[in-house]
């Protein structure tokens, strides 16, 4: 609910969204001899959430600092919602959002007089206290900064981004450091963002974040992108391969049936028996194979790659910290 005014994010009778929010072409970016974005180009849908992947220093806090107009890019052009983040700062700023990875508030400021500050900082903003409800901070709101838990400071920083309810959010590295369970639950908030039609770009170092958030990825490594495309895509274009691992007591299980199937490997160590192969038909032809045969299974579990692999095999190192 706003308090005044039409959401920026409101289309009028006619309008129509473009199909590419955000397009970027040959972005670069150096401090002095390094080189920090090298000829990155890119395009973000409406009402996606796109990841821009890789370890740090790869240059994704970088590049998405130059789309939103924090940064000054070297080279290249960028265009959100229709507008120059250089030229066109000031309009752009009322219409997206930021949560920066370094973020930090004053110790003893009160949630709801960060909220209230954020909110004189634009001529329209939402119903805050429906916004903090959403983020699972109305019982925090009297609360100072310095005694919020990791994942509710997160979630406060997002409220922020938000207050303006603009149409474009930028999240950076939004839950590295937090603990398993405030991860999951800022993941479903970032989900629910974009089920109200928003659209989400965000960085991060934590491919099952990724693999998990993201209807598209780019991989970036050493300021230049590998690869664009969806986790799923991109599993199956790098690493097809797929692996059945089954107990068995028959110590010769894994050979009866490589001889009668297309096996890249077969091993067996002990009565745990494991075959790895190609196609997406390949864990049911185990599967018939094996009740042909009548190989009495006591255990049976699929293993297929992750985008950490598909990354692994793009740049020659795994994910670095």
């Amino acid at each position: 609910m706003w308090r005044r005014g039409r959401p920026h994010g409101d289309l009028a009778l006619g309008e129509i969204l473009p199909p590419h929010v955000i397009s970027v072409s040959h972005l670069g970016k150096s401090y002095g001899s390094t080189v920090a974005v090298d000829d990155v180009s890119l395009e973000i849908q409406t009402g996606e959430i796109f990841g821009l992947i890789g370890p740090n220093g790869a240059g994704k806090t970088t590049t998405m600092e130059c789309v939103a107009g924090l940064r000054k890019s070297d080279q290249g052009t960028i265009s959100v919602l229709g507008l120059d983040p250089r030229r066109d700062a000031s309009a752009l700023q009322q219409r997206i959002g930021v949560q920066h990875q370094e973020a930090q508030l004053q110790k003893r400021i009160k949630v709801w007089e960060a909220v209230d500050l954020w909110s004189t900082l634009y001529p329209r903003v939402v119903d805050t206290q429906e916004l903090l409800d959403r983020l699972g901070l109305e019982a925090k709101r009297n609360a100072k900064f310095m005694t919020l838990s990791g994942g509710q400071k997160q979630r406060l920083f997002i409220a922020l981004a938000m207050i303006h309810d603009p149409e474009v959010l930028f999240l950076d590295e939004l839950t590295t450091g937090l603990d398993p369970q405030a991860r999951h639950a800022i993941w479903g908030l970032v989900r629910g963002i974009r089920e109200r039609g928003k659209t989400v770009f965000l960085t991060t170092h934590l491919m099952e974040e990724a693999e998990r958030l993201c209807d598209r990825v780019a991989i970036i490594d050493h300021g230049r992108l590998v690869e664009v495309g969806t986790p799923a895509a991109l599993v199956a274009k790098y690493c097809p391969e797929r692996s059945v691992v089954f107990t068995s007591e028959g110590t010769d299980a894994a050979q009866r049936l490589a001889a009668v199937l297309s096996v890249q490997s077969a091993e067996s160590e002990g009565y745990t028996h494991t075959l790895r192969g190609e196609g997406d038909d390949f864990v049911t032809q185990v599967i018939h194979v094996i009740a042909r045969e009548g190989i009495q299974v006591k255990g049976f579990r699929t293993e297929v790659p992750t985008l950490e692999a598909v990354f692994l095999k793009l740049t020659g190192h795994g994910v670095r910290d």
